[in-house]
Order: structure tokens, then sequence, then C-alpha cells
């Protein structure tokens, strides 16, 4: 999300631009005594016969500090003009933090891109770190969680916050559902609502291949995986080479957009095409992360910066031509291309990732109602805080993955998945000439208001909006595919994934592929002398640290031997667990 501010009403119009996300990257400097223009000349000289390293020792000499970042610069620019990429990281590295460095990095930013070699976010992370003091942290500046690799938009990486929050479980309350689900109601009908649905996701994956193999279409109960909506445990049976989810289910209905929705609540259930996504996603051939992002397009902030500038010049704008000027600004942003990664843009999983982010944006500038719970930007934000928002500030907000804990038994067969949710969270940026977005690895108050609101409020407004609870199974989903993979617990049950794997033969729905969006603005006058522009920003759903802390829980030992599912008829692939 990005906002422009723009004083009005008096002979000191100030404009100031903010639009959305980015990763920028950059580096420090060097020093040699003796004549400055001997020097100069010198360095010119090994510049001229392409002999770089030979310049850089030249110019470490320099005993004034100014004279050596300036000569810092021109190497610098010349190796990134000669493509010598890596080297000018080296350069930049030596280099004082300012503004000549921070421009420097984005144009080796933007010719690594276009390499096609990736973002280096390394130095992102340096440059985040220096902007916010070196002894200060992301969490001391009011960030959530530690600075880490990103990319704008949506993200979902959940082997690492597996790896965080798993951890052993001492009691024996999963052993003792274990014991339970031996007595399974294998005569109840898929419709009834059930706290606990068992559905084996390899007795599935050989019934889906039976289907394929006669050319019969894979039926609903199937699609919709018997009708769960939530994932709460996850059992490992290696004897019978079983992987067996468990959640709370009923049966289902279509709500007006076609989308299969719990009969108990209204929740949305989960779905086979997405869990063969990210199954392929996790597997040993996919990415291991999938995500999406709406990315403005620089030259449409260029634009939109130069308008402001031009606007700004002809003096204060009238209560009259507000509505007209930020029209103005949304056609000058004009369209911004969305990107999707690790999953199919062409996927269900793409589609929602994409919506829910737009709509988390539409929220927060005040176009979509999120809520009482969760006001928008211009409701959080006082005239004072308009007075002190510093020039070219950037907002962003991005989702990402959490969750309270994942517990596993000490013969890692039986796990428990607890609170998966979203967490919203912020920072501030800022634009410079190129149209290029700057992080600066903080946020101010009104940033983290809404972003705190969000996720706090995330469970209302998924029942509100469907779409949120629709990403929030994508999560769950998400979850246990990481899991499976960090575990190898399709290895332990001698299980290659089948029809499911990557080239396996089931194939999920295919949907058109969203590639851009509409820019969004809103804007609020404030005290009749500020106006306020938002402009539609960035999103991200970052769940790869979850694994990181996975803890042990001994009184889950053998509770997946206890909950070994019941004789089941041909074909059966699912039961509930008798009360």
């Amino acid at each position: 999300m990005s906002r422009i501010i723009a004083r009005k009403f008096n002979h000191q119009t100030a404009a100031k631009v903010l639009v959305a996300v980015v990763a920028i990257l950059l580096l420090p400097g060097f020093g040699l005594a003796g004549d400055v223009d001997d020097l100069k000349k010198t360095v010119a000289g090994h510049l001229e016969a392409g002999e770089f390293q030979s310049a850089l020792t030249v110019a470490n000499s320099a005993d004034d500090e100014s004279v050596r970042a300036d000569l810092l610069r021109q190497i610098a620019d010349r190796q990134i003009a000669a493509g010598e990429l890596d080297a000018s990281r080296a350069t930049l590295r030596q280099m004082p933090v300012d503004r000549t460095r921070i421009q420097l990095s984005a144009r080796r930013a933007q010719k690594r891109s276009l390499f096609g070699t990736g973002a280096d976010f390394d130095s992102l992370i340096e440059l985040i770190q220096s902007q916010t003091g070196a002894l200060d942290s992301w969490e001391d500046q009011g960030g959530i969680g530690t600075i880490s690799p990103f990319e704008t938009g949506v993200r979902v990486d959940p082997t690492g916050l597996l790896a965080r929050l798993t951890r052993t479980e001492d009691k024996n309350r999963l052993k003792e559902l274990g014991l339970r689900s031996r007595k399974a109601s294998l005569n109840s009908e898929m419709a009834q609502a059930s706290n606990l649905r068992m559905v084996s996701l390899t007795r599935l994956e050989q019934a889906v291949s039976q289907r394929i193999a006669q050319g019969l279409p894979v039926v609903d109960s199937m699609k919709n995986l018997a009708g769960i909506y939530q994932i709460q445990h996850v059992f490992v049976y290696p004897e019978t080479g079983e992987i067996v989810i468990a959640g709370p289910a009923s049966g289902w209905e279509f709500n007006q957009r076609g989308m299969a929705v719990s009969s108990r609540n209204g929740v949305p259930t989960l779905q086979l095409d997405d869990l063969v996504t990210v199954l392929r996603t996790f597997s040993p051939e996919g990415e291991g992360i999938f995500g999406c992002s709406i990315n403005p397009r620089q030259e449409g902030m260029r634009e939109l910066k130069a308008f402001v500038e031009q606007s700004q010049n002809r003096g204060p704008i009238s209560s009259r031509s507000v509505r007209s000027w930020a029209r103005q600004l949304q056609r000058k942003l004009g369209l911004q291309d969305v990107q999707i990664y690790g999953v199919p843009a062409t996927s269900r999983v793409a589609r929602v990732l994409v919506e829910a982010d737009y709509r988390m944006k539409l929220i927060g500038i005040g176009k979509l109602d999120g809520g009482s719970e969760i006001p928008d930007y211009f409701e959080l934000m006082t005239a004072a805080q308009v007075s002190d928002v510093s020039s070219l500030d950037a907002l962003r907000w991005w989702m990402s993955v959490d969750c309270d804990a994942v517990l596993k038994s000490e013969d890692a067969n039986a796990f428990e998945i607890r609170g998966t949710s979203v967490l919203c969270q912020s920072e501030n940026q800022f634009i410079n000439n190129q149209g290029e977005r700057i992080q600066t690895g903080t946020s101010e108050a009104t940033n983290r208001k809404f972003a705190s609101n969000f996720t706090e409020h995330y469970q209302q407004l998924a029942q509100r909006d469907i779409i949120f609870a629709d990403l929030q199974n994508i999560f769950d989903l998400a979850m246990v595919a990481a899991l499976i993979n960090k575990e190898r617990l399709a290895e332990n049950v001698h299980w290659d994934l089948g029809s499911f794997a990557m080239n396996g033969k089931y194939r999920p729905s295919v949907y058109e592929a969203p590639l851009t969006v509409d820019s969004v603005v809103n804007y609020k006058v404030f005290n009749g002398k500020n106006i306020v522009v938002q402009v539609a920003g960035g999103v991200r759903v970052d769940a790869n640290s979850l694994l990181a802390k996975m803890q042990s829980a001994p009184r889950l030992e053998g509770v997946a031997q206890s909950a070994r599912a019941p004789e089941l008829q041909a074909g059966r692939w699912w039961w509930d667990i008798k009360k």
C-alpha cells in the first residue's frame, strides 16, 4: 500500500509521495594518501583499462574520507556498468551509507534482476540495519520477527515456521485421542458434523488414481476432502504405509460464488486441488516456497512522482480539485503487475493469494469495510501524525502464516498443529527519483496499528469475507505439506505421492492467470489543509519459520499406533472418531 501526502490551502504546499513495496540493495567504503588530483587520475586510468582491483587499492589509500567515497563511487559505477555485480557489491560495502550509495545499490539491483540472478538479500538486510542503527534490531524498531529475505506480496514458506514451533508433547492427551480413533463410526454419513474426521491421504490418493485409470471423474467428496475445514492433527503409520490428517468436518453446500462451504458454520472446506498443489511445491522437485506480489510499475511511479512535483509547483490545490487530482494520481500510477511463484499461476491457490492480497489493500485504504475491529489507515491517522510524516515515506503491509505451536511425538508418528493463523506485518519505505522503493526496516505507529488490528481480528474478518477464510485453509494445507517434506513422512511410509506427485496424473482445475490489477487510490482532508492520498501496495505471507522450533512431546509417544485406522472397506479413505 502506498500513500501520498500533499499540503494545501497555504503558500508552502509540500507534496510527499509514498508508493508501495520493493527490495533494494546496498553496501559500504575505503581510503589513500597523496595528491588528490593524482589519485583521481590514477583511478581513472585503472578504470579505463578495466583494472578495478588496482583502482580500489589506490582509492583505499586516500586519507580524506570524502575523496575516498567519491573514488569508490566512480569505481562502483563502472563495475555496475560493466556487469561486475559481485565486485560492485564489495565496493559498495566500503562506501558510507548515503543517497549516492543507495542509488548505486538500486542500479545494481535492477541490473541483477535483468540478468535473472534474483535479489541480493544480504545487501538488503545490511541497508535495513544501517538505516535503523547498528545496535537496534528490527524488533527494537517495532518490527515483528527477525530480518530475513522476502518477496513483496504473499509468500508461503512454512518449513522454518514448523521448525521453530514444533515441540514434543509431554502429556498423554494425543495418545488417548489415538485410542479413541480406533472406534470409528464407519457407517456415519459424510453429511453429518464431526469434531474429528480422519482422512488417509495415501488411501485417498489410491482411490483417486483408480478413478483416473478408469476414466472416471474425481467425485465431490474427494475434491472437498470429506468436508474437513481445519487440520489439527497428522498421524503416520509406517507399517501400513499411511499418512492421515484429522480435524473438524461436516457436510457442505455451495454458496453464490460456487464455493463449497460447511453446512455447520459456513467455513470453506479444504480442497483437494489446493492440497495437491502445495504437496508438489514442497516435494523434492518443488520450490519449497510459494506466494505472490502485486508490484507497481517503476515507470508509473516515476510519472506519479513527477505529477505531484508539478502540482506542488503550481501552488495550493483547491478543495474543488481534490477529487480530480486523486483520480489523476491513479491514472499516472496505472496498472500493477501480479507476480506468482512457487505454484502455477493458473492454480486455485494463486487466485486465492492474489484476491486476499488485493482485498487487504482495499481494507487498508478504506475502499472495503473490514469491520469495526479493523479501522482503515485513515481512521487511525491523526492530523498531528500527518504533519510528522517524512517526505518520500512509503507504507507496506504483508501477511505471513502464523501458528501457536506444532507438537510431535518422540517417535515422530503423531503431530498436532495448534492455532494456524495469519499475521499481518508492516514497514515504512521511501521512493527515490527513479521511482524505486527502498526499505528502512522500520514502521511508524499508525502503520503498525493497522497491521496489529488486522492480525488480532483476522478471525472476525474471515467470518465477514470468505476469501480470508479460504486463505487460512491454504495455510493449513501448506503446513501439512511442509511437515510431510521436512519430516520425510512420505519416505517413512514408502509413498511416492502417486498421482499427487509433481508429474502425477491428477490435474487440479486450471483458471485464468491473474496478470495485472488496477491501482487503487483513496484520500482524506485533515483540518482543511492536508490531503492524504493512499495508493494500494503490497502483502506477504511467510510461513517458513514455523518448522524451526518443532518441539517434542513425550505424551504423544505411541499415539499413532493407537490411532491406527480400523478395518475399512475397499475404497474407503475417511472415517469419524466416535465420542
